[in-house]
């Protein structure tokens, strides 16, 4: 088997695709670590839709990649970035996502945590009571359904916050009201530009101190935090500062092993897009490193980080098309649509090297299913073999 990709400059090489995937099975539930893989949704490609109308969502296929997620033991991040909140799913869609995926998890027993925003905001909030209000309407929602909440970050407070005192009034009011502890999610303006200057201030060392006050006013009702801000150290030097019991969840999708595998003072469990696509191969290293052996589960994820600052290089909030793109080369859907119409969001030449590294590291479950598949997305370019 061999498979022509194109390079950036308009080249064609040749590939040679492995024969055999890796051998992936599911196994134990994790002992040292929790580990969420925030999960895409399948758009229905039958719809009648333009990039402006409101998802339309294959419920069957987005519940189906759910069951394959939860069934190498990882638990679901749902309605969250990877999911295109914001980014082609609206709160409608977003809620009845949570409301299905909720009750699936029940019916299998998986672990589910789901985003709070304030996305029904359509038009700008007049002032942060308004945005309290958005807050509590999706909070109430996802703890009916029995899921986990993560207070995710807001462009609507973003907008109209005037400095720290709101972010502290903000969630300190969510949190007293919270029935269970949460996850609070810090999303860095490379994910959504929108969310430049979070928690009151562009400087980090500023807005990393107004975040450490909110945890601290209300320890109890923080389960962890989501950082998401593609800067190991930084992240290092603040999981070290959360109060006793509050974990720490890297959403760094760029430097991932080292901050899971951790150091003589602590280390990370895990909330990640790129956990999407590496989802069985990611629950393998993690049930090595609940053996205590970290270089084992080093050997296995460190391969992976080149495909994963591939598919979330810049600009980095379109690291969804290659997450969906992987999916359907791996067999979990039928196609390559999303909502919004955001297949269109990355290059040829980026699609073929994402397919080339996964391919490399064996995520496809059928190479010659990947290999068929790749050629018709290069034939629709123009590409023949």
């Amino acid at each position: 088997m061999t498979i022509r990709l194109p390079d950036t400059g308009g080249t064609l090489r040749v590939y040679e695709p492995r024969a055999t995937p890796l051998a992936l099975d599911t196994g134990a539930p994790f002992a040292s670590r929790v580990v969420f893989s925030a999960a895409h949704v399948v758009a229905d490609p039958f719809a009648d839709t333009t990039p402006d109308s409101p998802a339309a969502v294959d419920w069957d296929a987005t519940l189906a990649f759910r069951r394959h997620l939860w069934s190498h033991g990882l638990g679901v991040a749902e309605a969250m970035d990877t999911a295109q909140r914001g980014m082609g799913l609206d709160w409608a869609g977003a809620a009845e996502l949570i409301e299905r995926s909720a009750a699936e998890a029940k019916a299998v027993g998986g672990r589910i945590a789901c985003g709070v925003g304030t996305d029904q905001l359509t038009s700008p909030a007049p002032d942060v009571a308004t945005v309290r209000a958005a807050y509590e309407e999706q909070l109430a929602l996802v703890e009916g359904t029995g899921a986990q909440a993560i207070l995710m970050a807001s462009r609507a407070l973003a907008a109209v916050a005037k400095g720290p005192e709101d972010y502290l009034e903000i969630y300190g009011h969510l949190l007293r009201q919270a029935t269970e502890p949460v996850v609070l999610h810090w999303l860095g303006p490379m994910f959504d530009p929108a969310l430049e200057g979070y928690w009151g201030s562009a400087d980090l060392d500023a807005a990393t101190e107004t975040f450490l006050q909110v945890i601290a006013a209300h320890p109890d009702k923080v389960d962890g935090i989501k950082v998401s801000l593609l800067d190991a150290l930084r992240e290092v030097e603040l999981r070290r500062r959360l109060p006793k019991g509050v974990r720490c969840y890297t959403g760094d999708d760029f430097n991932y092993p080292e901050l899971i595998a951790g150091d003589d003072h602590g280390f990370s469990h895990a909330l990640l897009g790129i956990f999407d696509p590496l989802g069985p191969l990611a629950a393998q290293a993690v049930r090595v490193l609940d053996t205590g052996d970290a270089k084992g589960f080093r050997e296995l994820l460190d391969p992976t980080v080149e495909l994963s600052r591939h598919l979330f290089q810049t600009p980095t909030r379109f690291y969804k098309t290659g997450v969906v793109l992987l999916a359907w080369l791996a067999g979990h859907q039928d196609h390559f649509a999303m909502v919004g119409g955001l297949q269109s969001a990355r290059s040829l030449p980026h699609f073929a090297r994402a397919y080339e590294l996964a391919d490399g590291l064996g995520l496809f479950p059928n190479p010659e299913l990947a290999e068929a598949r790749m050629k018709n997305l290069l034939a629709l370019y123009g590409v023949t073999s």
